[in-house]
């Protein structure tokens, strides 16, 4: 019996004292991290921010199996936002379509969530109409004609039934029962309405696809009601990422289960907490940048010198700068490149790597340090 055939459901149940202890804790950590960032200036909020939704965007669609330019996020979501960034890029259309979703979802958040509204995030989701090669209904819920929604693996003849959604005949009524229960004032924790929702919300299954990371745009939603903003310091998708297979075998270990979901809200407010904590890494870098750029900006640098640093302070960006590349970065001659990195050594914004000769190298001073 899934948890949906339960004669009970959807009316959830959970020990609320097991919870307790790691949902205070939970609340702790989001008051702390909002306050350190409430201490900063505005543009470095934003910053921290934007970093912050681009990596939601980006392990959002990885948990799916879906690999997305980080770059192309990042613009995407700069432009949307009116962010002043250098080195902005075009984006696809499925990139474009997931961060249109994920800022509805988190700067408007105090909007409704309704049918025409999830209906939009899942047209913005499959521009196309299509799921790759696979035509789908489209910005309405999945039909009769698509057949049972089953999450199946193992060889033909030998399949195993992972998870099987509610026929869909019931979606109408599922829903209309769900977002009436999302949108309803009570004194239910708002930490833990985003974990139900997302769990709710999987279970159901409304649409042909994009169930997960719409689950998980509802769930940003919640979180950002509960933190009253619409800056992002923190990704829960980040950290689900990472724990993918924890996350897949909680979420199908309750869809075979009753209608108590503490299991689940346990997972996910320890999942959260560890999302919260890894924030102060996203954190300790914006501050990194912010000092480094008070310390150049004593007496600036020029132009080639400020493209090559922002390049390297750039998440994507892998190993030391050299002569050759610094050139090719900053499109200009080896003697230019050199007499610029030695500039940029004498200041101490450089730190030179051991060794020397023709394998001369140079690196930005260690954020952690």
């Amino acid at each position: 019996m899934w948890i949906h055939e339960h004669k009970k459901w959807p009316d959830f149940t959970w020990n609320a004292e097991a919870l307790a202890g790691k949902l205070a804790d939970v609340r702790h950590r989001q008051g702390r991290l909002l306050g350190r960032m409430e201490g900063l200036g505005f543009d470095l909020r934003r910053e921290a921010s934007l970093d912050t939704l681009t990596s939601d965007v980006v392990k959002s669609s990885a948990i799916e199996g879906e690999t997305l330019n980080p770059e192309e996020v990042r613009s995407s979501i700069a432009r949307r936002l009116g962010l002043d960034i250098a080195g902005l890029i075009p984006a696809s259309r499925d990139v474009e379509g997931i961060v249109e979703m994920m800022l509805d979802a988190t700067q408007q958040f105090s909007k409704p969530l309704t049918k025409e509204r999830l209906f939009g995030w899942h047209a913005a989701l499959f521009p196309t109409g299509r799921s790759g090669m696979y035509k789908i209904t489209v910005g309405n819920w999945r039909t009769p004609e698509a057949g049972a929604m089953q999450v199946v693996s193992g060889a033909m003849g030998k399949e195993k039934i992972h998870f099987e959604a509610p026929d869909a005949k019931r979606i109408e009524k599922e829903m209309k029962i769900f977002l009436a229960w999302f949108e309803k004032k009570s004194d239910l924790d708002a930490v833990l309405k985003a974990g139900i929702a997302h769990l709710w919300f999987v279970t159901i299954h409304p649409f042909e696809d994009g169930n997960g990371r719409i689950a998980r745009a509802i769930g940003d939603m919640a979180l950002a009601r509960a933190d009253n903003t619409t800056d992002r310091f923190y990704s829960l998708s980040a950290q689900i990422e990472h724990e993918r297979k924890d996350y897949y075998d909680y979420l199908e270990r309750q869809q075979k289960s009753d209608i108590d979901i503490t299991d689940w809200l346990s997972w996910f407010l320890d999942c959260l907490g560890r999302a919260i904590a890894n924030a102060e890494t996203t954190l300790s870098k914006v501050l990194f940048k912010a000092e480094l750029w008070k310390k150049i900006n004593q007496s600036p640098v020029n132009e080639r010198q400020r493209n090559v640093i922002n390049r390297m302070l750039e998440d994507g960006f892998v190993g030391f700068i050299n002569t050759s590349k610094y050139a090719k970065m900053a499109k200009c001659s080896n003697d230019t490149a050199l007499r610029d990195i030695q500039d940029l050594v004498s200041r101490g914004v450089f730190l030179q790597n051991e060794g020397g000769g023709r394998n001369t190298s140079y690196k930005l001073p260690d954020h952690s340090a």
